[in-house]
């Protein structure tokens, strides 16, 4: 093994010496899906509150409908771009 392919295997996690990495992947894959589900039920609950209480002139519940609302369509961002950012960080990492 030479010095630049032995700086290389450091700088980056070596998924092929996990025992089941395959798995782990499957796993992970299905948080994020059921994550994302969640944010977008979230979406779609906080959204529907948010448009009864102001009509109904319920001004402080349609403020807090208001912050799910944001907080789910961060969430929804958050869970949804997780997977693209550990390999942008894992590429980053490989490249150092």
């Amino acid at each position: 093994m030479t010095t630049s392919n032995l700086v290389q295997r450091a700088a980056g996690p070596d998924f092929g010496a996990v025992g089941g990495s395959g798995n782990l992947r499957q796993i992970i894959g299905a948080l994020l899906t059921y994550g994302l589900m969640f944010a977008c039920l979230m979406l779609i609950i906080s959204a529907a509150a948010w448009a009864i209480s102001s009509s109904n002139g319920s001004w402080q519940s349609a403020a807090k409908a208001k912050a799910g609302v944001f907080v789910a369509l961060g969430g929804a961002a958050l869970t949804g771009g997780a997977l693209a950012w550990a390999n942008w960080l894992l590429d980053v990492g490989a490249a150092l």
